[in-house]
């Protein structure tokens, strides 16, 4: 009996051994077909909305592609660096990222914030690696040879919605930060800003809990008001105006998410024009209906167009890599996005400018005081 079960072992040993190189072997080829793509998200309070939203249709972009046969035959690891919104967390997240072998680009980092700080971060580093798609609002940012935002910046965004107000007569409107934070951030950029547009623009700075500034509003206050925050600030903003009595405009950004807002209320008797960076989720245009069918697929989610930012990051993301030839190396995966090819994501056109920005892409919404959305 000993002498059976020494053999049974002896027998299973040789048995693995034999097995062993061939496993290995086609555990060597799985992972050499298959390279990263990191994602990094601010899931600090002042930012999850974004970063939520955004991360979902990423994520979707890439499983779909994956199931798909990946990209020449290459799986993506879509890894995910939640963060806090500190520069330590993020610093941590960058460094990661950078000191993976196989990771060949950072794709659709969220929000803001941690968008602006990882940019000064693979500067900081000189760290060659491709960083696509950024949540980068901030116009004033210098764009260096790493960096490629799709996205309108602030400035096409503000442009967009005073246009017509400019036509109308209007030449000053308020600014409102939702935080301290946002104010030191963004209130330069917003003044130059104002100077390219010929708008006066008047600064609200403040004033601890952001509803006080909506209940503190006087008669000489502008019609037209520009928020500067997230969907929860300006729903407590609007919440602060409701014993006003003047008939104001209200302009949010691409942060703020009008669906959200229309669902959770606020001041109803204010309109909000809202502007995104995205098609609207009514567009026929192919890389919406992509996405409502993806995001149906994976995911039990609403469509959001901050979601849908996500999913067009990543599949901007992809096309590029598509484009590459052989193994997609970090070298010719940066190579390949410093061309800053025009290139058509299902309808949504990526063309830079000589600031290395694309040409922006802004589209407007409007939330009436009775709740209908009106794009």
């Amino acid at each position: 009996m000993a002498f059976a079960s020494s053999r049974r072992r002896v027998l299973r040993a040789a048995a693995a051994a034999a097995i062993a190189p061939s496993l290995l072997a086609r555990a060597a080829s799985t992972a050499a077909k298959s390279i990263t793509v990191a994602q990094i998200v601010d899931v600090s309070t002042a930012q999850q909305d974004v970063s939520k939203d955004m991360l979902i249709g990423s994520r979707a972009a890439w499983q779909d592609i994956n199931a798909k046969g990946g990209i020449h035959g290459w799986q993506i690891k879509h890894t995910t660096f939640d963060v806090d919104g500190t520069a330590a967390s993020l610093q941590a997240a960058v460094r990661s990222a950078v000191q993976d072998p196989v990771c060949v680009a950072i794709s659709a980092t969220a929000g803001e914030r941690a968008a602006l700080e990882v940019v000064n971060q693979l500067r900081g580093l000189n760290a060659p690696i491709a960083h696509v798609a950024p949540w980068l609002q901030n116009s004033n940012v210098d764009i260096d040879e790493r960096t490629f935002p799709i996205f309108a910046a602030r400035q096409e965004q503000l442009s967009h919605s005073l246009r017509v107000l400019t036509e109308q007569g209007v030449q000053e409107v308020g600014l409102i930060f939702a935080t301290d934070t946002e104010y030191k951030l963004y209130r330069d950029e917003f003044d130059r800003i104002g100077q390219n547009l010929k708008f006066k623009m008047r600064n609200f700075p403040p004033l601890g809990e952001v509803a006080q500034i909506g209940r503190k509003l006087t008669p000489d206050t502008p019609a037209i008001l520009v928020f500067v925050g997230g969907t929860p600030e300006i729903i407590s903003f609007m919440q602060g105006m409701e014993a006003q009595q003047r008939q104001r405009y209200l302009v949010a950004l691409a942060d703020v998410n009008l669906q959200t807002l229309n669902q959770l209320g606020g001041n109803r008797k204010t309109p909000v024009i809202g502007t995104q960076v995205v098609p609207v989720l009514s567009s026929p245009v192919n890389v919406v209906r992509q996405y409502r069918a993806v995001l149906g697929k994976f995911f039990d989610e609403p469509p959001t167009p901050l979601s849908l930012a996500g999913f067009i990051a990543a599949r901007y993301t992809a096309d590029v890599l598509e484009g590459i030839n052989g193994v997609p190396t970090r070298p010719n995966v940066l190579a390949a996005f410093q061309r800053r090819e025009l290139m058509d994501v299902g309808g949504f056109r990526v063309s830079y400018s000589p600031q290395r920005r694309s040409a922006g892409f802004v589209a407007q919404s409007m939330l009436t005081a009775d709740g209908r959305m009106i794009s």
